[in-house]
């Protein structure tokens, strides 16, 4: 819902666990590294636990990916399980014929050993990977124990991992668990996210969802993570709530108010507001703050009051520029603060003339602005950027404008160089320096683009995707170059060097994710006619 209002290709917060979204703190690297350990190594256990949230079946789907292609792999995610439907859940996973007696224990394990060694004689490793370990019965970890006495003279046949919640480390410390506790060879517990990790978190993971510019605004990702309790789970659920409250509000930005009341939902529970130190200070504060307003009132007030002066000569109107950067006195320039004076201009108008520039009708009072664009084949990107990000993506764009007064007015942006541009206001176009934009302006802008690809996506480096063939085209086509091999899906490091090459010389930034805002650049690159584009004034 809210991923095309903020230049979104995809829910940056879903709660799947997508290894693409794997942000590498201290701690996770720590875990996916005795995770490697134990694939690499011989024999035994290795134990990962943490609380619920904390990304450990994440850290699972990324082991799965590294596995070396000698590996197979048993995963169980579900141990809820008798001894004999354990036995063959891992037989099942690893493809072993079943006996025909499939409920007995020694039948299923004699089953598991033969494939073992067979495995073995053909330099493979095999690797067993249980998910939510703390619900293993007594007798089934006695069974998993048990596996571990599969071996040749030298090494073990069976490398098992075991994931689970803090309860896994008190199960195995019971008396009775002695003999499986003293056969593991690794333990990691996996914390919480510090402030400064989950604010990474937050940041890396708005990125890969193809977000550009500040989506969380100061403050609300420190909210974010207070709240969330630095679990990752819950930050995705916190942050997916709070951007669907900003859409809904129709705020460019989440901010820490719209965090609180989206934990509220997500908790159940009244807004949740500041520690009970920082209220207090804030009460505290009030009475100083109270009289330091009425001085500012009495000094406005002073300040207000008309008084003589010794030159009542009007400021000279603001020179026309032509399109070259020279004074053009043949042409008005306006004043930008004063037609910003009086009724605010709505948004309807400007996505009216938006669509227009772009051949197409807009019909308020219907379905959204965005919901009609992409009806015809377009996308909204709602960013925050300077005009020196306008110029690069090179396309008609709507600003939101404040007057000095407060008033804001939507007005749609056609044309840019370096000292003046063309603003559409209240249905009047009209010249207006660069320097006035950029005074009364706050960053925030609304771009319309049609997509080259049937999906709106990011590529990164890794990717193997059909789409990539579009982007390797347009590079080359950019470029003059061509980048071989060109009939390659994958995004290799070949490709990708042209992509950082190609975002340094259009000044983007070189992170070699190709993004909504690195796509709008090559389509406006490659030229093609139905595209409007942000020209020179005339």
């Amino acid at each position: 819902m809210y991923t095309s209002f903020f230049g979104l290709h995809e829910k940056p917060f879903s709660i799947t666990p997508d290894p693409r979204y794997l942000y590498m703190s201290e701690r996770h690297a720590e875990a996916l590294a005795h995770l490697l350990y134990g694939v690499k190594e011989a024999g035994g256990f290795i134990q990962l636990t943490g609380e619920v949230g904390t990304g450990k079946t994440m850290l699972v789907r990324s082991l799965l990916q590294q596995m070396p292609e000698t590996a197979d792999v048993a995963l169980i995610l579900n141990p809820q399980l008798s001894r004999v439907e354990f036995l063959g859940a891992i037989c099942e996973e690893l493809r072993v014929p079943m006996p025909e007696a499939r409920n007995s224990v020694k039948a299923l394990t004699d089953a598991l050993n033969r494939y073992l060694l067979d495995n073995h004689s053909r330099g493979r490793r095999t690797i067993l990977i249980v998910d939510e370990a703390q619900n293993l019965r007594p007798d089934v970890l006695e069974q998993v124990r048990l596996l571990t006495n599969l071996e040749t003279t030298k090494q073990k046949l069976l490398q098992i991992i075991l994931i689970g919640q803090p309860e896994l480390r008190d199960l195995l410390a019971r008396n009775d668990m002695r003999q499986l506790a003293q056969r593991i060879t690794g333990r990691y517990h996996l914390e919480p996210l510090t402030r400064v990790e989950a604010e990474a978190y937050i940041d890396h993971r708005v990125k890969v969802a193809g977000g550009v510019g500040r989506i969380f605004a100061d403050g609300s990702r420190r909210e974010i993570f207070r709240l969330g309790r630095g679990i990752p789970r819950m930050i995705n659920v916190i942050a997916d709530r709070a951007l669907l409250g900003a859409f809904t509000a129709e705020s460019s930005q989440v901010t820490p108010e719209i965090v609180r009341r989206a934990a509220a939902e997500v908790y159940d529970q009244p807004v949740i507001g500041l520690p009970s130190w920082r209220r207090w200070l804030r009460q505290a504060a009030m009475p100083a703050a109270v009289a330091a307003s009425v001085a500012l009132l009495g000094i406005g007030a002073w300040l207000l009051v008309p008084r003589p002066s010794s030159s009542t000569a009007p400021a000279p109107p603001t020179p026309a520029v032509q399109s070259g950067g020279a004074i053009d006195r043949s042409q008005q320039v306006d004043r930008l603060e004063e037609l910003l004076q009086g009724e605010p201009s709505g948004a309807d108008a400007a996505f009216a003339e938006l669509f227009s520039l772009w051949g197409a009708t807009y019909t308020p009072g219907t379905t959204s602005a965005c919901e009609q664009a992409e009806a015809l084949g377009l996308r909204c990107l709602y960013q925050r950027g300077t005009l020196a990000d306008l110029r690069t993506l090179d396309m008609p764009v709507i600003l939101t404008l404040r007057s000095r007064t407060g008033v804001e007015s939507d007005a749609v942006l056609s044309t840019l160089d370096d000292e003046v541009g063309q603003l559409s206001l209240r249905g009047k176009r009209h010249r207006v320096s660069a320097a006035d934009i950029t005074g009364s302006w706050q960053g925030n802008f609304l771009v319309l683009w049609r997509p080259a690809t049937a999906e709106v996506k990011a590529f990164a480096p890794g990717t193997k995707d059909p789409d990539i063939l579009w982007l390797r085209a347009s590079l080359a086509a950019i470029q003059g170059e061509a980048i071989p091999p060109m009939q390659s899906d994958l995004y290799d490091e070949a490709l990708e060097e042209r992509v950082r090459q190609y975002q340094r010389e259009r000044q983007l930034t070189a992170d070699g994710l190709v993004s909504q805002q690195t796509q709008i650049a090559i389509l406006a690159d490659l030229g093609s006619t139905s595209t409007p584009r942000l020209a020179r004034p005339e």
